[in-house]
């Protein structure tokens, strides 16, 4: 069993950064592949950065690609998504999830990130 949880939310103003955290529980974390996703209002939750257990792959979101980095620190048992460039396209509730297996089981609770124009 994994537990996750999000911080680093908030509001931002457009061009502005921000830097989620994702802390897990349990002694197996670095064995998973770990990912972000955000959820805007109205519309589907979307894939957004991915990582892999030893944070040499990493892959992102055309929308993302050159202004979001996914990081990961098995020593700490965290995944970061550091936000830069932030545009109000990107307001949604972002979540980490840990891939089992091909398959995103654990998910964490969410955080809000609002961009103002």
């Amino acid at each position: 069993q994994v537990q996750l949880v999000e911080s680093g939310g908030g509001l931002v103003q457009a061009g502005g950064s921000l830097r989620l955290s994702c802390a897990a529980s349990g002694r197996t974390f670095s064995r998973y592949s770990m990912a972000w996703f955000r959820q805007a209002p109205g519309k589907e939750r979307e894939f957004v950065a991915g990582i892999s257990w030893s944070g040499g792959g990493t892959y992102y979101v055309d929308s993302v690609k050159g202004r979001f980095t996914i990081s990961r620190d098995n020593a700490k048992n965290t995944v970061y998504l550091q936000m830069n460039s932030l545009k109000p396209e990107d307001t949604a509730v972002y979540y980490c999830a840990a891939d089992v297996k091909g398959e995103y089981v654990y998910w964490g609770q969410g955080t809000q990130v609002t961009v103002s124009s």
